[in-house]
């Protein structure tokens, strides 16, 4: 089941939980919105970016197992 989280503190601590499983990124042509997956357990949880420097950022912050 999907999830959306809006807050980008609450995203980076669902990616460091044990049942994270892996993290993907998705970039839109047409709206120029970034989509940041992460697959857990039971949700799969979402955040959407406009900013694109903030995604990389975010992006390298992300745990490396994932």
């Amino acid at each position: 089941m999907p999830a959306q989280v809006t807050d980008i503190k609450q995203f980076l601590e669902i990616a460091r939980r044990k049942d994270a499983k892996g993290a993907r990124v998705k970039k839109s042509a047409k709206s120029k919105d970034i989509k940041m997956k992460i697959r857990c357990k039971r949700y799969v949880y979402t955040l959407i970016l406009k900013d694109s420097d903030k995604a990389d950022k975010i992006k390298q912050s992300l745990p490396p197992s994932k």
